[in-house]
């Protein structure tokens, strides 16, 4: 069995003002997205409902 954590993530999105942004974990009990700014030193966080409403994934 692997021991990741599944809160775990890696993947990217732009907002809506167009900058890149890094989704790093998902928290469940308070459902929101956690996320970096591309160029800022502190985590940032979204209602996990308003993210998917504003941010489009990168692929």
């Amino acid at each position: 069995m692997r021991n990741e954590d599944p809160n775990r993530l890696d993947r990217y999105y732009r907002n809506p003002r167009g900058l890149l942004v890094h989704v790093i974990r998902y928290d469940r009990e308070k459902q929101r997205v956690i996320f970096m700014i591309d160029g800022c030193e502190y985590e940032q966080c979204e209602p996990v409902q308003r993210f998917k409403e504003r941010y489009t994934r990168v692929k």
